[in-house]
């Protein structure tokens, strides 16, 4: 598996991940990711992730796999095979990670590894190195990890709840173990020095200040390249290839779980003026929650108007998105999940076409800014109130509110992402070298 002397890269990038076919927007990152460092200079770039049979196997949401766009050349994707039988009743795929990230850490190249989500992917590349160090062969490798909100709430802090140290201790020291370390959003760097701060409290551990200290906040990458060279006629055609007209719908594209409000979005989507005006709700996406919404929307007077799509491929979205008069994600704070930042409300941003209405949750004001109608958490008639602001605006007033959202939305360029990344990463580099 270790490249010959011949074919051996200058430079590589490695991303653990969750990565495609999941639906998520952090698995749309480590691509843009892997995307931006070919034309940073690095010659290969790998994505080391899951087989698909194990992501099916976890129930994650997933898109169809004749629908996930191919990766350019120079980037190659990994699903590294479990270790073990049936004799080991779990990790026997995290061994498979870490075992291959240790053949790419002990081949000489120097190397940047990243981690996003830190359960586990943050403990197989701590594991790796270590593992990789103590073999006495060549490594060069800078460590970066990335948490996202999930990682604090479905791991941290339901470990400070249940009073279970030890797992909180784990994944807090092993995320501090990297070189650098990142958070998605300032409201995620602040959640994990609170839920750190409460480890603290109860046993007398200093993980808030390093957290604190160290954390830097790095927002995530998006292809903001792909949305603004969006083919008109291509809009036209993929619209009408699912039956809608531009300025004809409402639009949620994300996950179908019950962080998103889709249940809030439906109820407020028939109480608005919008069905009478004959502009259709269109669910976009899968997740855990699909069929009880799907009942759900089958329950309201106006069943006939809503659409649900679980089938719309990455080149479609940006399509979707654009022709929408109001894309609408009600997201609010679970214990399993907050949305911390907003990937698909940078998207649409990006995309052009009606306002965007969604939530003060989590780390959405940091995406979208002052460009969105922020509507109250589990209130669909406040969300009708939005849809219905939406509609009584004139074209001028509409093409204004785009085009600042867009403005808004450059700054996370894939590109800007990861130079600010990459400088923490030679930071790292000179003061090994002093």
């Amino acid at each position: 598996m270790t490249p010959t002397a011949a074919a051996r890269p200058d430079r590589r990038l490695v991303i653990v991940v969750r990565a495609d076919p999941v639906i998520c927007g952090h698995s749309g990152e480590a691509r843009n990711l892997a995307e931006a460092a070919l034309h940073r200079g690095f010659d290969e770039v790998r994505i080391v992730t899951w087989p698909v049979d194990r992501l099916q196997e976890a129930g994650l949401p997933l898109k169809p796999l004749d629908g996930v766009l191919p990766y350019s050349p120079g980037i190659v994707v990994e699903r590294p095979a479990p270790v073990g039988d049936y004799k080991v009743p779990d990790g026997r795929y995290l061994a498979g990670l870490t075992g291959r990230l240790v053949e790419l850490f002990t081949d000489g190249v120097p190397t940047v590894a990243m981690s996003l989500y830190l359960s586990p992917h943050a403990t197989a590349v701590a594991d790796a190195v270590t593992v990789a160090r103590r073999t006495g062969l060549p490594v060069d490798v800078v460590t970066v990890a990335e948490a996202v909100g999930s990682d604090v709430t479905n791991v941290v802090r339901a470990c400070v709840q249940e009073d279970r140290f030890g797992a909180a201790a784990h994944v807090l020291t092993q995320y501090l173990s990297h070189d650098v370390v990142l958070a998605v959003s300032q409201y995620t760097k602040d959640l994990v020095v609170t839920e750190a701060a409460a480890i603290d409290a109860r046993h007398g551990t200093r993980f808030a200040d390093e957290c604190r200290e160290r954390v830097a906040v790095s927002y995530p990458a998006i292809d903001v390249g792909t949305y603004l060279a969006r083919d008109e006629d291509a809009t036209d055609r993929a619209l009408a290839a699912r039956g809608l007209t531009r300025d004809g719908y409402v639009l949620f594209l994300s996950r179908l779980a019950h962080a998103k409000g889709v249940d809030d979005l439906i109820d407020g989507y028939a109480r608005s003026g919008a069905p009478v005006s004959g502009r259709r709700l269109v669910i976009a996406g899968n997740g855990p929650q699909a069929d009880e919404l799907r009942a759900h929307a089958a329950a309201t007077p106006v069943a006939d108007l809503v659409t649900f799509l679980d089938d719309v491929p990455d080149d479609e979205k940006g399509h979707l998105m654009a022709g929408c008069t109001a894309f609408v994600l009600p997201s609010k704070p679970r214990p399993e999940f907050v949305e911390t930042f907003g990937i698909a409300l940078v998207e649409k941003m990006l995309s052009g076409g009606g306002p965007v209405i969604t939530t003060d949750t989590g780390g959405i004001g940091e995406a979208v800014g002052d460009t969105a109608t922020i509507v109250p958490v589990d209130d669909p008639d406040a969300i009708a109130r939005a849809l219905d602001g939406v509609l009584a605006m004139d074209r001028a007033d509409r093409a204004g509110a785009a085009e600042r959202a867009r403005e808004y939305a450059l700054q996370f360029d894939r590109g800007v992402v990861l130079d600010k990344i990459l400088d923490r990463v030679d930071g790292v580099r000179v003061v090994a070298a002093v």
